[in-house]
């Protein structure tokens, strides 16, 4: 009796054993989730759907998500893991013992770490249609589009391979009615060695896409020659006179370089020097490009194969030059009556260039060399003088010397005034001096 009154006095604690473990273990939690809470939020890396288990003998007709997005739940410990290291997050759909068909597949996530709490991923399932892999070998159909130039002819083409072996799902693989190579030939004068690019088709001339070809790609060789009686040859502008004094011709050139002649008797057409000439052109007094066209001036019996003439551009541009101007005289501009300046030196030689026949016209009267003393008070200064250019499309290459001085004091009783002016609108080259 004492041992079983022992142990009924002890059944009348474990409730409360039991509570204070249950507290013990609540505030553990809770000391545990204050310091490293839980966090859920999507995972910042789109994860790649792994396919597996897919049977060699059969083909995926459609196509299955390329990746799959997450949302999970974790401590921010483990989220620092996840983002920070290379922990594995794997999104699987196992295609084992599935046969031909459509199906309909779940995706599995596995996660590398614990503990994570997996909320939702999108997608959950998918569809997916097996069929069987199906090979067929079919011979090469050649398509040539285009024509070759006017007097020009192609032989036989040659394939370096006649057959191909498509694969594939077994319903695209029996759509497939030929295997083409396309040959463009559109104005084509010299033989052909081109590798294209083979294209399934259907028996509506439709891409099949999503099956193999072997080889993809062919070469093609085609000899191509010049008919008789037809030939090429390249365009000679005749010139005539020359252009205004002081200009060049900067180029000729003439659209198409090259036409093609014919002749009933080819041995018209093989006498000619390998080119044909325009009718003159007239370049005297010429100052300007000039853009015209001009006819061809051919043999007797001889025509071209097209229009009989060409567009000719002629560029034409003025000679340049160079003219030096000594001791230009420096004036002052903008200075206060009140004041005085002395520059130093107060003349300067001027580089001008440009076209010859405007340094022809030009006079010393139409350069101008000035400082501006605006807003300058008393005081000993460096300034880079203006020229002013009163004919355009001349240039100041430089002036010698680049930087003068200029003492600017207060203007004593009697003395002449310095002579200031403003400047008129023209074209105003400031230098800097060159380091």
């Amino acid at each position: 009796m004492t041992m079983l009154a022992a142990l009924r006095r002890s059944f009348k604690y474990v409730p409360t054993l039991v509570l204070a473990m249950i507290l013990a273990v609540a505030v553990w939690i809770l000391a545990v989730t204050e310091s490293d809470p839980t966090e859920e939020k999507i995972y910042p890396r789109a994860i790649p759907l792994e396919i597996i288990g897919q049977d060699p003998a059969l083909m995926m007709v459609t196509n299955p998500p390329q990746q799959v997005s997450l949302t999970l739940s974790a401590p921010r410990s483990i989220w620092e893991r996840m983002t920070n290291e290379q922990v594995p997050v794997r999104a699987v759909a196992d295609l084992s013992g599935l046969g031909s068909g459509t199906h309909t597949l779940s995706i599995q996530i596995q996660i590398g770490i614990r503990p994570v709490e997996i909320i939702s991923y999108t997608p959950r399932t998918f569809n997916v249609t097996l069929e069987p892999l199906e090979t067929r070998s079919l011979p090469i159909r050649l398509v040539q589009r285009g024509e070759l130039s006017v007097g020009f002819q192609g032989e036989t083409p040659n394939l370096s391979q006649d057959m191909v072996t498509v694969s594939g799902p077994e319903s695209l693989v029996k759509r497939v009615q030929e295997v083409r190579a396309v040959l463009d030939l559109n104005g084509a004068k010299e033989s052909i060695n081109r590798s294209v690019a083979l294209q399934a088709v259907d028996a509506s001339g439709q891409t099949v896409e999503d099956v193999t070809l072997s080889p993809e790609r062919v070469t093609i060789a085609l000899t191509i020659t010049q008919r008789g009686g037809y030939r090429n040859v390249v365009v000679k502008v005749v010139v005539n006179g020359q252009v205004t004094s002081g200009y060049r011709v900067t180029n000729i050139s003439v659209f198409p370089p090259a036409v093609t002649v014919f002749s009933s008797d080819p041995k018209l057409v093989d006498a000619l020097p390998g080119y044909v000439e325009t009718t003159p052109l007239d370049l005297t007094g010429a100052s300007d490009d000039l853009d015209l066209s001009l006819p061809l001036n051919l043999p007797a019996g001889v025509s071209v194969v097209g229009e009989n003439q060409v567009e000719v551009q002629v560029g034409i541009a003025a000679i340049e030059g160079s003219l030096t101007l000594a001791n230009m005289p420096v004036e002052v501009v903008g200075l206060s009556n009140s004041l005085s300046a002395l520059v130093s030196p107060d003349t300067v030689d001027v580089i001008l260039s440009g076209p010859l026949p405007l340094l022809d016209q030009l006079r010393r009267a139409d350069v101008r060399v000035f400082v501006d003393l605006t807003g300058d008070g008393l005081g000993t200064f460096q300034r880079i003088p203006k020229v002013e250019l009163q004919i355009s499309n001349l240039r100041v290459e430089s002036l010698l010397p680049a930087t003068l001085e200029v003492v600017i004091t207060t203007r004593q009783p009697g003395q002449v005034p310095t002579i200031t002016r403003t400047p008129t609108p023209a074209i105003s080259v400031t230098l800097t001096p060159q380091p």
